[in-house]
């Protein structure tokens, strides 16, 4: 059991590794506000893999993965608000254009917790991830949901760390972050990465 709880975290540790909506998302929000609500945003993320996690443990996220209606509707929600987040990043960058840096830049509005819950909350890859990987990965003689129950908590705390260890990185590189021309660039990089993965969502399949 020891030996294969080893294997499953090295495979969780690499997906939790790649770039995604999650990084992205954490990037916008803890270089505009700082680290406060980087994390608070790596809070919502968290929560939100663990809402999926409940799911799949109930058997819920399965129906999901295997409903097209249902999967459609949530890819497509989930799509929209990566979209809306990056078009609100690209209006930053214009808005930020010709001003004094950092210190008199508006944060984005809004909960960062709930935007770091709603951006993973509406991503159906997570039921397809936590269905179809996750009970290859689960231990053996165990039962069976205890044993994904172990490997959602595992997952959630590998992405915990990582994003949270990624946000305190970034808090110290702030100030170069801050230069006028370098935020109106990453605005508009994380604006189009953004958007790039809403369309990627939205046109994803099972």
């Amino acid at each position: 059991m020891f030996v294969q709880l080893l294997a499953a975290t090295g495979v969780l540790a690499v997906l939790t590794l790649v770039p995604g909506p999650d990084m992205a998302v954490v990037t916008k929000r803890a270089i505009a506000s700082g680290r406060r609500d980087g994390l608070r945003t790596v809070g919502g993320i968290t929560a939100g893999l663990l809402v999926w996690g409940v799911l799949t443990v109930v058997g819920l996220a399965a129906v999901l993965a295997a409903s097209a209606t249902a999967y459609t509707v949530v890819k497509l929600a989930g799509a929209a608000y990566l979209v809306l987040l990056g078009i609100q990043s690209l209006r930053q960058s214009r808005r930020d254009r010709g001003l004094p840096s950092a210190p008199g830049t508006p944060a984005p509005s809004g909960s960062p917790w709930r935007t770091g819950l709603v951006s993973n909350v509406f991503n159906p890859k997570i039921a397809v991830f936590y269905t179809g990987l996750l009970p290859t990965l689960a231990p053996s003689g165990v039962p069976p949901r205890l044993g994904m129950a172990t490997l959602v908590l595992l997952h959630a705390t590998l992405t915990l760390v990582w994003l949270s260890g990624y946000v305190l990185a970034l808090a110290k590189a702030r100030a170069f972050f801050e230069r006028s021309a370098v935020r109106r660039a990453l605005d508009r990089v994380t604006g189009v990465v953004l958007i790039g993965f809403g369309i990627k969502v939205a046109t994803s399949h099972p």
